[in-house]
């Protein structure tokens, strides 16, 4: 039996964070590892499937705590919940653990190395919160400050740092000016293969109008950063240079996470459909909240190419997932795409402009056979690099190490 590794991050729902998380889990327990995940929020109807079949104790504690006050101060109650729930795990749950797996909130950290019995911390590092929010008021800027060194001081205190890009590697030493003297390894994010493996494709009539044979797709959260207007300011402009016939042929859909808790997702989303209607596209688009891994599988399958519009993402996995079921990709020209995406080969790298997406966009159109030979590329970059098999010899080194440094 290998060390066991507490997991604990703030909201076990459905994004790149939290498929890292449970990534990360199910490979550690593949090696041996006793696996335990704790977060402040889980909800059964929202969540990775993984998490309701795969064994692994999943333990919840102060949900009870506000996520916000009066939808201000997210950053601030997230670090009171993870604090709290760090404080809970350490003095009165009576759990047993060798190390610790923390990510997106450093503030916690301190708690497990404060404690009596402190316990050695992997802060794995999306990217710095301090970089997710502007400060365009005085008062967001005070607000702002005693966070932003909380999140600098408490992340330094952990025993090992690990990013998930070398873009992020770049941005978290020039944001953490006091932390230059760490160099954070790089832990790409993985595919777990074995869940992208389906012989059973459903098809697209329930989504999708008769005759849209070329359909793109874009998968992301309903969320303003994500740039999803994007996407649909791309298909206007393609609009405008196909011929009725062939304009007929096209179609897109926005499938994204979507929660009723979260504000943004609600305003967003309609901002969205209203645009589609405003521009007079809405009939050539298909708005999907939330949806399951099987329907995520089938749109991959189905779908002609993958539209991914936010700037600067940390990394992205959705563009590997994409690429792993010979589908390509558009990208945004910077962040973690680079990394991933081959321009010219497995998609196209564009700058984020709906002329720029839309011309990439019509290469599928007048050349149908991009889709099978760039496909094929991107499947077999993933399998070369992206492989799980490495991401789990990688992070599973980490623990032992930290295990034998305690």
């Amino acid at each position: 039996m290998g060390p066991t590794v507490l997991f604990i991050h703030p909201d076990l729902g459905i994004g790149g964070a939290e498929r890292l998380v449970v990534d990360a889990a199910l490979a550690l327990k593949s090696r041996g590892c006793k696996i335990q995940v704790w977060t402040a929020h889980y909800d059964t109807n929202h969540c990775f499937s993984e998490t309701l079949d795969s064994g692994i104790s999943i333990r919840c504690c102060g949900d009870w705590l506000p996520r916000s006050i009066f939808g201000k101060c997210f950053a601030l109650c997230a670090y009171i919940r993870m604090i709290f729930l760090a404080f809970y795990i350490v003095f009165l749950s009576g759990e047993q653990f060798d190390v610790v797996f923390c990510d997106q909130v450093s503030a916690c950290i301190p708690v497990f190395k404060l404690a009596r019995n402190k316990k050695p911390v992997l802060f794995y590092c999306h990217f710095p919160d301090q970089l997710l929010t502007q400060r365009m008021s005085l008062i967001k800027k005070v607000y702002r400050a005693p966070i932003d060194w909380l999140e600098e001081k408490t992340t330094g205190m952990a025993d090992c740092i690990v990013v998930n890009s070398h873009f992020t590697a770049k941005i978290f030493q020039e944001t953490f000016s006091t932390l230059s003297h760490i160099q954070p390894d790089v832990l790409y994010p993985s595919l777990n293969i074995s869940n992208f493996e389906c012989s059973n494709f459903d098809g697209l009539s329930e989504l999708v109008p008769v005759g849209r044979e070329i359909v793109f797709l874009s998968i992301n959260r309903y969320e303003r950063k994500k740039n999803l207007t994007l996407a649909l300011e791309s298909l206007c402009v393609l609009h405008a240079k196909l011929n009725s016939v062939d304009w007929e042929k096209i179609h897109l859909i926005l499938a994204g996470g979507y929660d009723e808790r979260v504000l943004e997702n609600i305003e967003y989303y309609q901002e969205l459909k209203n645009f589609a209607e405003k521009y007079e596209i809405g009939n050539h688009v298909t708005f999907l909240r939330s949806f399951s891994d099987k329907q995520k599988l089938n749109l991959l399958h189905n779908c002609t190419c993958i539209l991914y519009t936010p700037s600067n993402e940390h990394f992205g996995i959705v563009p590997v997932e994409s690429m792993y079921m010979h589908c390509p990709v558009i990208a945004v020209n910077s962040g973690g795409p680079l990394e991933s995406v081959v321009n010219n080969v497995t998609g196209f790298l564009c700058p984020p402009l709906a002329e720029a997406f839309a011309d990439a966009m019509e290469k599928f159109v007048r050349n149908p056979s991009l889709k099978a030979t760039m496909g094929k590329s991107g499947h077999a970059r993933v399998l070369e690099n992206f492989s799980s098999e490495a991401f789990t010899d990688q992070i599973y080194r980490y623990i032992c190490k930290l295990t034998e440094y305690k």
